[in-house]
């Protein structure tokens, strides 16, 4: 007499809340990675700062009140004008993508293609000349250096959903407003936080020019070393920006996996 076998039921439930508990942790394995090398490198700048001999020039400009004073600055830079870039960017890309403007669109992103094609710098000086130097000048200027990553991706995005889930919507009697809000953005979400990021970041390492027109920011190291030969000076400022750089960057990779919608 034979005995028949079954193998064990697979619960479908169970098997994708395994793959998906397996691939969240994968994704947040690759998310320490940045930091854990940006806080070595900041520990190893530590260490040479501290048993390191400077002269008095050396020595006040790598001071850590110095350092914490321009790092502020820098950070004050960069979020004014990422804020000022998203609120014109994303507002901006939605309304491109409406019926009646999307043809307008090619002329927007073609502004914003030369304000990005023109070197940072001569943007940066063109503005000073045209009207002063100071914060809100450097802001400006980063403004139009950084406005199409995130102008083209709200773009993308939006173009990228799914058209029968918008006309689903639509047959279920949403208004133009709910089908963007409750529909459009939520499935955009990750493409446009992935401009976000691009712009943040290009906005950080950007913001380094603003020392030259009296902006402040850890810029005011890069150029405090050229002009004085002080090499120490020089690459402590240009590690400096490239760490905060990389810090900024990993918190909007955080940003863009928390909020990303489920499934998407």
């Amino acid at each position: 007499m034979s005995t028949v076998t079954t193998a064990p039921a697979i619960d479908p439930d169970a098997l994708t809340a395994e793959i998906g508990g397996d691939s969240t942790a994968a994704t947040w394995a690759k998310l320490s990675i940045q930091p854990v090398i940006v806080l070595l490198v900041l520990g190893g700048f530590a260490i040479w700062k501290s048993t390191a001999s400077f002269d008095s020039i050396e020595a006040r400009q790598l001071a850590w009140g110095n350092i914490l004073n321009r790092t502020v600055e820098h950070i004050q830079l960069s979020v004014a004008a990422t804020v000022v870039v998203l609120a014109v960017a994303i507002p901006l890309g939605v309304l491109l993508t409406r019926r009646g403007m999307r043809r307008a669109a090619p002329f927007f992103v073609g502004i914003a293609n030369i304000g990005q094609a023109a070197p940072a710098v001569g943007l940066v000086i063109l503005l000073v000349l045209l009207i002063a130097l100071g914060f809100w000048t450097t802001v400006l200027a980063l403004f139009l250096f950084g406005l199409l990553p995130a102008l083209r991706n709200t773009i993308v995005g939006l173009q990228q959903v799914d058209q029968r889930l918008v006309e689903a919507a639509r047959g279920m009697g949403m208004t133009g407003w709910a089908t963007l809000f409750r529909v459009e953005l939520p499935l955009a979400v990750p493409i446009i936080l992935a401009g976000a990021r691009t712009a943040l970041v290009l906005l950080v390492g950007t913001a380094a020019f603003g020392a030259l027109v009296d902006a402040g920011g850890l810029g005011g190291l890069i150029v405090t070393g050229i002009k004085l030969t002080r090499p120490s000076v020089l690459v402590s400022g240009g590690l400096l920006v490239a760490s905060l750089a990389l810090i900024i960057d990993w918190l909007g990779r955080v940003v863009e996996e928390v909020a990303r919608p489920k499934g998407v």
